[in-house]
């Protein structure tokens, strides 16, 4: 489940509770479940949260659960679910794979009845669960319930976890017709969590109903390496939010175990946040290609009643889907992941590659690798599939993008005999990000290049930009043919209106050409500008002065208040070791907050620590880049230690980057504070 803190602030919390009840184990009769076994007893049955040999979730599950969207908020109820299960049918994503319409916390009262059994919220659920149940399974779907396994859930009101009550609790959702249940790790009292765990497994089993079983652990015990032989899929991070800097950072934990996943045994990063608003459309279709490359559940985290068209694109890909439900069943693995630059491959049934050029930086990068690289046999051609645009394209070999800031470029590819039939592959480049003052005119380079094992004839390129920009071409804009890896360079004066507010524009690149057999195909790649000002003269705080971009762990970045992880404006003052901040910025590991300094200013200064709200949790580290070089750094910094003076020479830096790391230790409480920081213009 998302929680009301952060996972780190939460586990925190958590653990101070543990602790406390664990002294008092004895008066309060705590015990560990009967039905826990030892570790090693684990392994001697394969198929868990099932009837013996019933395997179950042999494609990563697909579904839907409520928490991203609603939390505990009151329009989680019975009303909402339904028309969940009626929007599945009626906008095709039951077609599509998704099947599970998942309950989370906050669905029961706080206390049990009188015979120790749980007691569904009669207002959130007037019918009960088991009405709710039968009204998803009569469209076809399955249904899917929540609890923790420790004496209370994850959420601060306290309702029952199944800690103890292992065996009462699986047979109650056995008796309301549950398919699917996530198995929460808050307040779990110290006990050993192989054994919690393996007891709900086996009263799981105990019921004779298939249920497929989430061990949501967060990863805390690499639960990779011994749950799969419990569950169908665990947990390995703690909770994402609706950030860029929360889904790249957790891609990046999940991404080096793909050894560990396969039919029924799943690596799951938590639920998808496509479709919530805190991320852009390209950034929210990297995160459902990461995803699926990944053979990781897809969750749909977003209110369906709200959403718009282009979530219903994305969440409805069914090429993509394809990827992550393939019946081989493995997880992507990283090829290459140069400055920024990843390829990721996935074995498919029937010897494709599926193949994800995903770009984490904020400027249009290049990513290639080969047909041989990734592990495809020797062939005169490749068919390459497009599968965010639909297209398919021959090449000779190559598969390579420029690749959008924050985008993934996904591809099928097959050493297909049938490849000549499709136009060449080309690849849009640019140069840009450009960054222009109003009024003043900039150089962009566009590139087309030919990837195709026949060549791409009469080819022609355009450069367009918003309304009122003037972009004209200083260099050749065709060219009658382009060979394996010939390129069309065009360059082109780009002036943005002198009124121009500071902000992100996008000019897009466009390129039309002919297949031999005359066929026509096009080709668009998005070429963002940013129209930026320079600091004035003097000292300037840098919460004074518009960045270039942020990107935060959770929640945005906060301007004279620490961060606040929700919405905006949410934090409260920064305070490092007792002194309280009137200036600077407030952050979340991992952050990068980027300035255009234009290489007028010669000097950057702040005093940095971890906010005295994070008491004894959190470490960081703080980084200042000029230009792409690293220019200051801190070494990690704990709560324990006083408020850091950073200075960093800029010298005639055109952007400065503001780097926030979490110390390599996982985002654990990692508020970090940038107090005092200012620039010297």
């Amino acid at each position: 489940m998302r929680h009301l803190f952060s996972p780190v602030i939460r586990r925190r919390i958590i653990g101070g509770v543990a602790a406390a009840l664990l002294g008092a184990t004895g008066a309060a009769g705590l015990t560990v479940p009967a039905a826990a076994q030892p570790a090693g007893a684990v392994a001697d049955t394969p198929t868990a949260g099932s009837a013996p040999g019933d395997p179950l979730a042999l494609t990563p599950p697909m579904g839907f659960n409520n928490w991203n969207s609603t939390h505990c908020r009151a329009e989680f109820n019975e009303t909402m679910v339904k028309d969940i299960a009626d929007i599945f049918v009626t906008k095709g994503l039951k077609e599509a794979g998704y099947q599970y319409v998942n309950l989370d916390d906050c669905w029961a009262l706080p206390q049990r009845d009188a015979d120790g059994k749980l007691v569904p919220d009669p207002v959130r659920f007037p019918n009960g669960i088991k009405a709710v149940a039968d009204y998803v399974h009569s469209k076809g779907l399955k249904f899917g319930i929540y609890t923790s396994a420790g004496t209370k859930t994850c959420n601060s009101a306290g309702f029952p976890g199944a800690l103890g009550h292992e065996r009462s609790d699986a047979q109650q959702f056995a008796d309301w017709g549950v398919d699917y249940l996530k198995y929460d790790n808050c307040n779990n009292q110290g006990v050993d969590a192989k054994q919690r765990y393996l007891a709900m497994r086996d009263a799981l089993r105990a019921t004779g109903r298939p249920i497929v079983y989430s061990i949501c652990e967060w990863g805390q015990n690499k639960p990779w390496e011994w749950a799969g032989d419990m569950g169908q899929l665990w947990r390995t991070t703690g909770d994402i939010s609706d950030s860029w800097g929360s889904m790249l950072s957790i891609a990046k934990q999940n991404l080096p175990l793909a050894p560990y996943a396969g039919p029924g045994r799943w690596n799951d990063p938590d639920m998808l946040e496509v479709g919530n608003g805190g991320m852009t459309p390209t950034e929210y279709r990297s995160h459902f290609s990461l995803w699926s490359i990944m053979a990781a559940p897809l969750l749909i985290g977003s209110d369906l009643r709200k959403a718009t068209p282009e979530t219903y694109e994305i969440l409805g890909n069914r090429e993509v889907i394809a990827v992550d439900q393939d019946r081989l069943g493995k997880q992507g693995a990283v090829l290459s992941s140069g400055g920024g630059g990843w390829v990721i491959v996935k074995e498919l049934a029937g010897g494709d590659r599926a193949v994800a050029l995903f770009n984490e930086t904020d400027r249009p990068r290049h990513i290639a690798t080969t047909a041989e690289a990734i592990g495809l046999p020797k062939a005169d051609g490749y068919q390459l599939r497009d599968l965010w645009q639909h297209r398919s394209y021959n090449t000779a070999g190559e598969v390579a993008a420029t690749v959008p800031a924050h985008g993934t470029a996904l591809y099928r590819v097959s050493a297909d005999r049938r490849w000549a039939a499709h136009p060449p592959a080309v690849e849009l480049g640019t140069d840009a990000a450009a960054l222009t003052e109003a009024g003043n005119t900039a150089e962009v380079t566009t590139t087309v290049t030919g990837l195709g094992r026949t060549p791409a004839r009469r080819v022609s390129v355009r450069l367009t930009g918003p309304d009122g920009w003037r972009v004209e071409a200083a260099s050749p804009t065709d060219a009658d043919a382009l060979t394996t890896g010939r390129k069309l360079t065009t360059r082109w004066r780009v002036t943005a209106p002198a009124a121009t507010p500071v902000g992100a524009y996008e000019l897009k690149v466009s390129a039309a050409y002919r297949s031999p057999q005359g066929t026509r195909a096009t080709a668009e790649l998005p070429a963002p500008v940013h129209v930026v000002v320079a600091p004035p003269s003097g000292t300037s705080y840098a919460s004074d002065l518009p960045w270039l971009s942020a990107v935060n762990g959770w929640g945005p970045v906060e301007k004279d208040t620490s961060v606040g992880e929700n919405a905006a404006g949410d934090g409260h003052p920064i305070t490092i070791g007792g002194t309280v901040h009137a200036k600077g910025l407030g952050v979340h590991a991992p952050s990068e907050v980027t300035y255009y300094t234009g290489g007028r200013c010669t000097r950057f200064t702040a005093q940095v620590g971890v906010d005295d709200e994070e008491e004894a949790a959190g470490t960081v580290a703080f980084e200042v880049w000029a230009d792409g070089e690293k220019v200051a750094s801190t070494g990690t910094l704990t709560n324990a230690d006083p408020a850091t003076a950073v200075t960093a020479d800029l010298g005639d830096a055109t952007t400065v980057r503001l780097v926030t790391t979490d110390a390599g230790d996982g985002i654990t409480s990692d508020h970090g504070d940038w107090a005092d920081a200012a620039f010297s213009c």
